[in-house]
């Protein structure tokens, strides 16, 4: 009734950008086209490793914008320093401007931290959506930890270039699909071309395992006359698993099985849980199951009854990564609201907005300023500096990288977006993005508009709406 041990053990591509096309006589190992510049250390041993390197930026100040630092923090008329990939000061006007800094005018505009999704499909459903390209279920079996998503992801998807100049989005993390109790490894990236997915690959960003509750594993199954066909079987399922991966810890030298290594990885702390989730009921059983095995789950996804129980998320610390106001579209959506994002924040838990969706990844700034109104509606006034934390540092402390992403802060990655209007009006869009300090997106230079390769010669080549 459990999962099914299993023991054991290209065609060159290249998003263009206006960068990548000066450096294309610079091929480093990694990969991608364009010269080594703070390669990340990795362990010699670890499988598919990150071969990330960052573009080549310059020096930047953008001054007399109104900054959202993503820590809940706000500054009218600032500046923000990058140098060498990280950011080097936050301040007002007054900050002092080291020497060789190219400065870019923020007057009237807004900064924000790179937008971060916590939940995204990209490369695994990747556009156009055909059969061919549906790869981020393996439903052949309830529990399928031994898949990684990032085996699955097409760096040429177009959606990750839209994702770019549409919402201003540097970081995301690919989830497998929500078919099997355990879906597999998630993989988060860096949201730059590259021809392969390791060059994408966040450096140090820890893995997640995807599980899933509720209608869509039992239905899968169910379907097939198989186990589970009950949201009693989901639980059993999962438990019986925990409980194999538990012996499989506790032996001494045992056979290489990469099912067991990954829930091994969980029980012991290195690998995060993220749980798609919509009922209340299930999210505190799964809560309790948790407990049971000594596991810790970091975000229910989806999660539209989360304000049902945002005081148990609160004092577990689960964040809840949810949508503005989908709903009703299978039963176990059916009491979703769109003041649930409101009353979670309300109740001190951590609120993360989430796409699940190749276009809403693309505006996750207008469906956190959607969510914020609807709280606003019912008498819950959240500060503006606030909402922004749910699409930055709340996501990436989600995915277990919010010491080096997510805010404005000295240290951590130049991850920016440059905005030409509020970031949480429907009017705005982002004027420039750097990822890493080095300028991916610039509105008003259409030579700094990434293509994908596979759009190359089609019509709406690089459309940017």
């Amino acid at each position: 009734m459990g999962r099914h041990s299993k023991k054991g053990g290209p065609v060159a591509l290249l998003l263009t950008t206006a960068a990548s096309l000066a450096l294309a006589g610079c091929t480093s190992a990694s990969g991608n086209d364009r010269p080594a510049v703070a390669a990340a250390p990795v362990a010699a041993e670890e499988p598919y490793a990150s071969t990330y390197e960052r573009y080549p930026g310059v020096p930047t100040a953008i001054v007399g914008a109104t900054i959202y630092d993503g820590a809940g923090g706000m500054i009218e008329n600032g500046t923000v320093l990058f140098a060498d990939g990280e950011v080097v000061g936050i301040g007002g006007a007054d900050l002092a401007i080291p020497a060789g800094y190219t400065r870019v005018d923020g007057t009237g505009r807004f900064v924000t931290p790179g937008i971060i999704d916590i939940h995204s499909h990209l490369g695994d459903y990747p556009t156009p959506s055909v059969d061919a390209h549906s790869d981020g279920n393996e439903a052949t079996d309830p529990t399928t930890p031994e898949v990684w998503a990032e085996h699955s992801v097409w760096p040429q998807d177009p959606g990750f270039s839209r994702a770019l100049a549409n919402g201003g989005i540097t970081s995301l993390q690919i989830l497998p699909g929500s078919a099997n109790l355990m879906g597999g490894r998630s993989v988060t990236l860096k949201n730059v071309p590259s021809r392969t997915v390791q060059g994408m690959k966040f450096p140090g960003a820890p893995y997640s395992l995807k599980m899933a509750c509720g209608e869509n594993p039992k239905r899968v199954y169910g379907g097939r006359n198989r186990m589970p066909s009950t949201r009693m079987g989901n639980f059993a399922v999962n438990r019986e698993t925990w409980i194999e991966a538990q012996e499989y810890m506790a032996e001494e030298e045992p056979d290489r099985d990469i099912a067991m290594e990954t829930l091994a990885g969980v029980l012991s702390g290195e690998i995060m849980i993220q749980n798609h989730c919509y009922r209340a009921d299930e999210m505190a059983l799964v809560l309790s199951m948790a407990d049971e095995f000594g596991y810790r789950v970091s975000a229910f996804h989806h999660a539209v009854e989360s304000y049902k129980i945002a005081d148990m998320l609160r004092d577990n610390e689960v964040c809840s990564a949810v949508w503005a106001d989908w709903y009703g579209f299978k039963m176990e959506a059916y009491d979703a609201i769109p003041e649930n994002a409101a009353l979670i924040h309300n109740q001190g838990a951590c609120v993360v907005i989430h796409s699940d969706d190749e276009n809403g990844i693309q505006r996750l700034n207008q469906e956190a300023a959607k969510a914020q109104a609807d709280g606003r509606r019912m008498g819950i006034d959240i500060a503006d500096a606030d909402v922004i934390s749910w699409i930055t540092l709340n996501a990436a402390r989600a995915m277990g990288i919010g010491d080096v992403t997510g805010s404005l802060e000295a240290g951590k990655m130049a991850d920016v977006v440059l905005w030409n209007g509020d970031p949480l009006s429907i009017y705005s869009r982002p004027e420039m993005v750097w990822i890493d300090g080095a300028v991916m997106y610039d509105m008003n230079d259409p030579q700094m508009r990434p293509v994908s390769d596979f759009e190359l010669g089609q019509p709406g080549e690089g459309d940017v709406k």
